[in-house]
């Protein structure tokens, strides 16, 4: 059996409380009781856990992180940027999901009312920024790894969607490329509405407007990718080009122009977004807007750890720059 902090306040003749102040050296003590607390501490070989002394001191040196799925492309990339953070810094981390719904935010609230973490990092569920806004007003320290570009009113790390949409652009009207389809995500999300203006802004300063049957609405999935290319030609809407909002639906269009009998990138040269571990492993490797994505993780981590140590959230978003990544499904004609 391990040896608890009861057993040492036994043999040492004090409290459980007396013990704890020791071990963080707080309180009023007579420097007698103390050594004798510290010298059964050392016969029996006592070893307070991180846990423990970080409640005594206020603190749970514990991290919580609330994220929609695990399933997402991209989350690992995220989650693992955190934690290298989270976890040099000597902290643990709490991670929540919302796989089912409410279920899982009352579990989440639950936790939040017992206080079982220090500071939240949070990519955001849907339909829950309200919520998590009223969490920091309450005075939970928040940093919001923002995907979406939701712009919150507290501590939030984003990335230029606008710019990297407009990279796109330019890669392409540099390859001479005049028609792209553009596969978006959700238009509710405001990286979707980011990015589709950056290439469409890029494209029209160029002098070639991108045309209404030229944009297809799909959801960041491989099948709408797919489908998205097989409806431009079964309509026979002509295109030398796809931007994709995402590496998931990019590699769909690829497989739908590979079924077509097109080639990539001869016929039709693709650009996706994120720079998963997918984009450099489809065929042909995929162009892409690299997302800092682990970067991001890290950022926003950091501001937490930062803030532990004395120093305020920035009120302004950290915004971290897309750059782009040119593999072969653009080569040059």
């Amino acid at each position: 059996m391990p040896i608890t902090i009861a057993d040492v306040a036994a043999k040492a003749g004090v409290s459980k409380t007396t013990v704890s102040r020791v071990l963080n050296g707080k309180g009023e003590l007579g420097e007698a009781t103390a050594a004798r607390v510290r010298r059964v501490i050392d016969e029996l070989g006592y070893v307070p856990s991180a846990r423990a002394v970080g409640l005594a001191r206020g603190r749970t040196r514990i991290v919580g992180m609330l994220v929609p799925s695990l399933t997402w492309p991209w989350m690992g990339e995220v989650l693992q940027g955190a934690v290298d953070v989270i976890e040099a810094n000597r902290y643990g981390l709490l991670l929540f999901t919302c796989n089912r719904g409410e279920e899982s935010m009352r579990q989440f609230a639950s936790q939040v009312s017992a206080k079982s973490f220090d500071g939240l990092l949070v990519i955001e569920p849907e339909g829950t920024l309200d919520y998590i806004a009223e969490l920091h007003h309450h005075g939970l320290p928040i940093v919001l790894i923002d995907d979406r570009g939701n712009q919150p009113l507290f501590p939030a790390v984003a990335t230029t969607n606008h710019t990297g949409g407009a990279q796109a652009a330019r890669h392409l009207l540099s390859l001479g490329r005049r028609r792209p389809l553009v596969i978006t995500g959700m238009e509710r999300f405001g990286c979707t509405q980011q990015r589709l203006a950056g290439f469409r802004d890029t494209f029209a300063a160029a002098g070639f407007p991108v045309a209404p049957d030229l944009v297809a609405l799909g959801d960041f999935t491989f099948e709408c990718g797919r489908q998205a290319v097989r409806e431009a030609m079964a309509r026979d809407i002509a295109f030398d080009a796809v931007f994709a909002h995402n590496d998931l639906s990019a590699a769909g269009a690829i497989k739908a122009a590979h079924e077509a009998g097109l080639d990539v990138p001869r016929d039709v040269a693709v650009v996706g977004f994120d720079d998963i571990p997918l984009a450099a492993h489809t065929d042909p490797p995929l162009t892409t807007v690299h997302q800092p994505l682990r970067q991001m993780g890290e950022t926003a981590a950091r501001m937490l750890m930062s803030f532990f140590a004395g120093t305020p959230l920035p009120d302004t978003p950290n915004v971290i720059p897309t750059s782009l990544i040119v593999r072969a499904s653009t080569a040059a004609t």
